[in-house]
């Protein structure tokens, strides 16, 4: 962390501009970074151009704390959230938890990538990280998924198609395209508004379709657009003591309200992966809640904020992992409903063990976000494909150039 200030202070340096977009969910990367696998060793210092620690060459600017912080927390959200599905039918208070935590750990995710795909452009060497970062792994883990609920599910005929995400794939589809039409928002007048109308009609639409899951696409869009123009300083500004505070009061009314809606709204408005019609409500319900949702979640989402760390942590490390444990964690979140653990086990619907669930997801998702972990499933989730695509002009010009400048 570069960031030379006392963590509970009301005047504090400036976060750091936004860096190149990586591959997957965005991280903090230096300019021409070749891949993201380098960046798992960019918290512990700085790497050289050509991404090889200790390699001669200026230093790459360091990865920013509070973004990899962010990331971690709201991925342990996620991975707690799911473990919470089952309990709801069983305990109130854990539907309006999950109900609480849903409104803005999605949202929360996606505008870091937003705003971590400011820079992106057509150009052919982001290109290709989009590729491999989030295509190639999307097609593998829709693969892997579907051959997993074959076999823990017991459902042999389960079809392959990439057509249709399965779980949690939907997020790469997503992050392709909001990725791809990050020049579009550029030109644009009013990108946040315009990404809100799109969400709107998305919901009071049903002849949608599964599709590529284009309703989350659609309706979860807002909040990449919004990231996508979105200052340092917007991210200083509630970091100040009196946000911290007034985020107290503002989580707990969202547990109250939560708590009063569990048994009279179903929690699928949070999944955004329906639309209105779809949920049994009128077309205007679906403009309402989504308009709704939207400054609910950015709401929470700013309180979340204010009370992630900018100094380095202990997990500040495991935020450069978070697309391993997002899609890794998936295998056992999925697997303890084909299992029937829930069923099985009464006392997990006991408060003393929707605690344990609880500790047990965050725990697994840490340690899938851990560095070797990383190491083990890169070929999966960062494959570099060299071979797949061609030598880019300018970069074969300047070897030429540096290998008959050496030469002479």
């Amino acid at each position: 962390m570069t960031n030379s200030v006392q963590p509970h202070g009301r005047h504090r340096a400036p976060l750091p501009p936004a860096q190149e977009p990586a591959a997957g969910v965005p991280t903090p990367r230096a300019p021409q970074t070749p891949t993201a696998a380098t960046l798992s060793h960019a918290a512990a210092g700085n790497t050289a151009p050509s991404g090889k620690p200790g390699s001669t060459g200026q230093p790459a600017k360091q990865r920013d704390a509070f973004f990899d912080n962010a990331k971690y927390l709201a991925i342990v959200l996620v991975a707690m959230a799911h473990s919470w599905e089952p309990l709801t039918d069983h305990s109130r208070a854990a539907e309006a938890l999950y109900m609480t935590v849903y409104t803005f750990h999605m949202p929360a995710f996606i505008l870091i990538s937003g705003y971590f795909s400011r820079s992106f452009d057509m150009r052919a060497d982001r290109l290709k990280r989009l590729v491999t970062g989030v295509a190639v792994p999307y097609v593998i883990f829709e693969v892997a998924y579907t051959f997993f609920k074959r076999y823990a599910d017991d459902d042999p005929t389960q079809p392959i198609s990439l057509l249709d995400p399965w779980y949690l794939t939907w997020f790469l589809v997503a992050l392709f395209v909001w990725r791809l039409t990050t020049p579009l928002w550029k030109v644009v007048r009013w990108p946040v508004p315009l990404a809100l109308a799109i969400a709107v009609l998305a919901t009071i639409s049903p002849d949608i379709g599964d599709d590529l899951d284009l309703q989350r696409v659609l309706q979860f869009m807002p909040f990449f657009v919004l990231g996508l123009f979105m200052k340092p300083e917007y991210f200083q500004l509630v970091r100040r003591r009196e946000v911290r505070l007034l985020s107290i009061p503002v989580f707990a009314s969202a547990l109250l309200l939560a708590y009063w809606a569990a048994p009279r709204m179903t929690s699928a408005w949070f999944y955004r992966r329906d639309s209105a019609q779809e949920l049994g409500a009128p077309w205007w319900a679906g403009v309402i809640m989504t308009l709704a949702l939207f400054g609910c979640s950015a709401v929470l989402t700013a309180c979340f904020f204010a009370w992630v760390p900018r100094r380095k942590m202990w997990f500040t490390v495991l935020g450069a992992g978070t697309l391993y444990g997002y899609l890794l964690h998936g295998f056992l979140a999925k697997g303890s409903r084909f299992w029937g653990w829930f069923e099985d086990y009464e006392w997990m619907h006991k408060p003393a063990g929707e605690v344990l669930v609880t500790l047990v997801a965050a725990t697994v998702v840490t340690l899938l976000c851990t560095p070797p972990v990383q190491r083990m499933f890169r070929f999966a989730m960062e494959p570099k494909m060299e071979w797949a695509f061609k030598r880019d002009a300018a970069a074969l010009a300047r070897e030429r150039s540096k290998a008959s400048s050496g030469a002479g």
